[in-house]
């Protein structure tokens, strides 16, 4: 680390020095903290009529929460849910979007000590029922448009009890405005510990079906100081408004930009509008956006705007966060020199997170480089037996084993959890070199998990749903490379007797996985083969064909 944080900011920052070495700091979490406590309710006293939400609908009117209006409905529905039952250690799914009501149930939820399951609204039938029935969910909250497709397959949902809805509840659902109709509006936070399981958040990993990633309350008190830097320590501001169109279901909107803008007392903007470029710039001009969370992807589409200041010319943005994938360095010209705006990228893993970043206001990015380990990580790069490397040298990135952003571990997965473990350190499956300033470049990955606009993907999963149609007999699905995406699903399947390789069957097939597993998840390309190549253990060699790919394509 070459930069050095004044005595000033560390207190702000949740940061305290170590005596032993001023250029290095420790991350302060109290042993007792609650997110709702930390963040909602503690605003509600101290700006208790600051705007805390605001929802655009689709005809742009839109709905406004003060922090003490939030807190109010908040209260509302967790008075209701114990009237349900839901009790201290219950886990409940959130599949209500983009929407008011899943700030609102979180809130609610983390003040009863229970622990919120985020389901995204893109998952397929199959990808739903693995996640609530893994998880024991007692209940979901959903709404009605986009709980339809399941409502005959709920008999598949094994453990829930209650489906709570959204505008139209049918019979043997419960309606979300009834249940928060006659509540009392207040409804203290429980006292909890810092590491009592608050989140249980689904992702993909290299081999088999989404794994159930635990978080403690500590998780948004972890996050402060790489989140105030990566918003270039310009988070005082009460006229800031934060906005991410990145979904609610998963760390990059949830705690990069929900959360973190509550535990900064800053309003958040939403929308359930798709994603489009010249709708995102109407949109933050529109509503005011100063600070954002965008995906490298999304910068890239922002960027194919021409002329935006002028199209646009009250637009209010002025810093932007961005993670997920690497960010090219053109895009990161364009938006500080174009745009005019500063843009900070940032690094890690939902497992364990916000490891390396960038911070203009303390050190300039390189283009190309994923920043430097932030403060409160001893982030470094590692051979294959685990011995720090020196600058110049390509080795796996990995965090300190007791980094307090890691996760309390695979929910009813000890053994998954322990095998992160690389002696004094958690590994992160990321090859990088840090550079003699302390800049971290990415290389790859040392397994088979797709990291495409964002999203991550694991192979197996897309195999097992592929090889469930009939015209499948085997199939094998790598990244490969995209410059827009930076990569995607690509899927070689070997046809089973009968079948012949058709675009209208490649269609078919991306349905398939797009209907049963989630949108995201398709085989964007598919090649047809006649064979595959097998390692010397009998499988499929994913590595021959990723690297088939990059020869294909000349991307690296």
């Amino acid at each position: 680390m070459s930069y050095r944080i004044d005595d000033a900011l560390l207190r702000t920052l949740n940061l305290k020095r170590l005596e032993h070495n001023s250029g290095e700091y420790q991350i302060v979490i109290p042993e007792r903290c609650n997110i709702a406590r930390n963040t909602v309710e503690r605003y509600t006293r101290e700006h208790p009529e600051n705007t805390a939400l605001t929802f655009e609908r689709e005809d742009l009117s839109t709905r406004t929460w003060t922090f003490v209006e939030l807190e109010q409905d908040a209260s509302r529905l967790a008075h209701g849910l114990k009237t349900l039952g839901i009790k201290r250690g219950d886990r409940v799914a959130l599949h209500t979007g983009m929407r008011p009501e899943t700030g609102i149930a979180h809130m609610a939820l983390h003040k009863l000590g229970v622990v919120a399951v985020t389901l995204s609204q893109l998952y397929g039938p199959d990808t739903l029922a693995h996640i609530l029935n893994h998880a024991e969910a007692k209940a979901v909250i959903t709404q009605a448009d986009a709980w339809a497709r399941f409502r005959d397959r709920t008999d598949e949902f094994e453990t829930l009890e209650h489906i709570v809805v959204v505008d139209g509840a049918v019979d043997g659902e419960v309606d979300f405005v009834t249940l928060t109709r006659n509540g009392p509006a207040s409804l203290p936070a429980l006292d909890t510990a810092a590491d009592e399981m608050a989140l249980l958040m689904y992702t993909s990993g290299s081999t088999g079906l989404p794994k159930g990633i635990m978080h403690g309350h500590r998780i948004l008190e972890a996050y402060v100081p790489s989140l105030s830097m990566v918003f270039n320590l310009d988070r005082d501001d009460p006229q800031s408004v934060f906005w991410s169109p990145a979904d609610w279901a998963w760390v990059g909107g949830l705690l990069d930009l929900l959360l973190i803008a509550w535990r900064f007392g800053r309003a958040v903007v939403t929308s359930e509008h798709r994603f489009d470029a010249e709708w995102a710039f109407e949109f933050m001009e529109r509503q005011g956006v100063t600070h954002a969370f965008l995906t490298p992807t999304a910068l890239k589409r922002l960027a194919q705007v021409p002329n935006p200041q002028t199209r646009w010319p009250n637009l209010k943005l002025r810093i932007v966060c961005t993670g997920g994938e690497a960010l090219p360095g053109a895009v990161l010209d364009w938006a500080e020199n174009e745009l005019g705006i500063v843009c900070n990228e940032f690094y890690g893993l939902t497992e364990v997170n916000h490891l390396i970043g960038n911070c203009r206001a303390l050190y300039s990015p390189r283009a190309g480089s994923m920043g430097m380990a932030f403060p409160g990580h001893t982030t470094t790069i590692v051979d294959a037996e685990g011995n720090p490397l020196p600058d110049g040298e390509e080795g796996e990135v990995v965090a300190g084993h007791d980094d307090v952003t890691r996760f309390l571990g695979y929910w009813k997965d000890p053994e998954r959890s322990e095998a992160l473990s690389f002696g004094p350190w958690l590994r992160t499956g990321d090859m990088a070199v840090r550079d003699a300033d302390g800049y971290f470049w990415y290389r790859g990955r040392t397994d088979d998990l797709i990291k495409s606009a964002g999203y991550r993907i694991g192979p197996a999963e897309v195999e097992d749903c592929l090889v469930r149609h009939d015209a499948v007999a085997e199939a094998a699905v790598v990244a490969s490379p995209d410059p827009d995406r930076g990569s995607i699903v690509k899927a070689f399947v070997r046809l089973a007797d009968g079948h012949e390789a058709t675009s209208d069957l490649s269609v078919a097939l991306q349905e398939h996985v797009k209907t049963n597993l989630a949108a995201y998840k398709y085989p964007r390309e598919i090649e047809y083969v006649s064979n595959f190549e097998l390692t010397s253990s009998g499988k499929i060699s994913r590595k021959k064909l990723r690297e088939l790919e990059v020869e294909r394509k000349g991307i690296s």
